[in-house]
This record gives C-alpha cells, sequence and structure tokens, in this order.
C-alpha cells in the first residue's frame, strides 16, 4: 500500500471533516435539534483502502498481504519467507518498503522526528532479530512490524524518558468543498489545533485514528495491530473522534 504525502494531507482532511460533523451535529442538539444516534454516525471517515515459496514453517497458508496487486502481495510474502530463512537483502528489501509507514506512524504517535528515527531504527532491529520466530497468522508482515513500533512506543512513553512534543507545523491544508454550518468549524479547526488534540486521547484511540485516517489502514489491518475485532476498531474509531470533537476550543465547539 502506497500513502504518500498528498494521501495523508487528504487523511487530515477526512478526519478534520469527522470532528466537524459530530460539533456541528452537537451544535444542533443543544438548539433543539435532532441529534445523531451512534449507529448513525459514520465509523468510516471517507477513507478507502487496500483491501511464495517452499515454505518450512508450516504456517505457508496463511500468509497474507494487503497489497493492490497480486503481483506485489506474492514478491511480499516471498520476500519475508527469504527473510525468516536468514536472507539478509531480502529483509533490506523489506525495509525498503514498510520503513515509511512504520515511521509515518511513530511520527504521529510521538510528535518527534528524532524520536521517531530511533524508534523506527529499534522496530527494525526488533524485527530482523524476530524474523526466525515470525510466523504467518492471516495478517499483514506490516501489521506485525506496526506492533513491534506500537509497543515500542508505549514502553518509551511508560519509562518516562521523554514527554510529548505539542508543537506541530500547519501543513495548510485548504478546504476547498464545504458548505453550510461545517464551513465555519472547519474553518478554525486547524492541523496544529487537531493534532495536538490527538496525542490528548486515550493511547488505543490515538493509534487507532492515526492508522485509519493518516496511515490509510483498512479496518481489517487495523483490528490485526490493535488485536480487536472489526467492529471493536469502528467503535474505537468513532469513540476517538467524538473524544477529539471534545478537545477542540470552546471557540470552535460554541
Amino acid at each position: 500500500m502506497s500513502w504518500d504525502a498528498m494521501d495523508v494531507a487528504r487523511g487530515l482532511d477526512a478526519l478534520r471533516a469527522a470532528v466537524a460533523r459530530l460539533l456541528v451535529v452537537d451544535q444542533v442538539a443543544v438548539a433543539g435539534g435532532p441529534r445523531l444516534l451512534m449507529s448513525e454516525a459514520t465509523t468510516d471517515g471517507g477513507i478507502t483502502s487496500a483491501t511464495g515459496g517452499p515454505d518450512g514453517f508450516g504456517d505457508g497458508d496463511l500468509a497474507a498481504s494487503s497489497e493492490e496487486s497480486e503481483a506485489d502481495r506474492s514478491r511480499l510474502i516471498a520476500l519475508v519467507e527469504l527473510a525468516r530463512g536468514g536472507d539478509t537483502e531480502a529483509f533490506g528489501m523489506l525495509y525498503d518498503h514498510y520503513q515509511p509507514s512504520v515511521h509515518r506512524f511513530l511520527y504521529y504517535r510521538t510528535r518527534s522526528t528524532t524520536l521517531a528515527e530511533d524508534l523506527t531504527s529499534e522496530t527494525f532491529f526488533r524485527a530482523l532479530r524476530s524474523m526466525t520466530g515470525f510466523r504467518w497468522q492471516g495478517k499483514d508482515f506490516g501489521a506485525w512490524l506496526m506492533t513491534i513500533a506500537r509497543n515500542l512506543a508505549t514502553d518509551h512513553f511508560k519509562a518516562g524518558r521523554t514527554r510529548l512534543e505539542h508543537s506541530t507545523e500547519d501543513m495548510g491544508l485548504h478546504d476547498d468543498a464545504t458548505e453550510g454550518p461545517e464551513e465555519t468549524v472547519l474553518a478554525g479547526l486547524t492541523n496544529e489545533i487537531l493534532l495536538g488534540a490527538l496525542q490528548q486521547l486515550p493511547v488505543e484511540q490515538r493509534d487507532c485514528l492515526i492508522m485509519r485516517f493518516l496511515q490509510g489502514m483498512s479496518i481489517a489491518e487495523t483490528a490485526a495491530v490493535l488485536d480487536r475485532s472489526d467492529g471493536a476498531v469502528k467503535q474505537l474509531q468513532l469513540r476517538g473522534v467524538r473524544n477529539l470533537a471534545k478537545l477542540m476550543p470552546e471557540g470552535i465547539r460554541e
């Protein structure tokens, strides 16, 4: 799955729009208008997602990849098979493929470029060290890497070695197709405010929103990393968006 800067920008737009919708719904409810039920609110956020050789480990039938093309899926599965057999060149090719997405996740998780780089390096170091122990479980290899990265970030902050950085650059995204009351809300909902609030969410909600909106991961891929069911991820995403809305400054929520 290729996910570049433009996709991240669209993901931020989608997340801001999802928060804005809930803010508008809440404002209408306060004014006495109809309120959406939780089951009526969208949990997709406008995100669309992509849905080897001889196996000596006995789990080849469970090999999986989320790449769009069959050729890419077969290539990555074959590389994993070679890497867990000790082929360091194959692991290097896996690094080239997955490093950008792992680094992106860790950057939005920590809000620190330096820390994200360090944790990304540690993620792949641990993955390389553990390759012989990797087993297919019907999940993408990238989900395994993301689980390592997520655990490293969690352990880092639990150890109190650093604090979250709250400053970020406003990427200057524009809203070209907003209408009605959402337009006013979106005008004040900058990326700086949104990403700052994202850091205040409970860890699992924050990780879910980063994976879904900023990584472009599918419900199934996110569920694999979080070890949750698809339905649980949908509810986790909805709770995360609702809590983001609650964290917006008073001037935006009023």
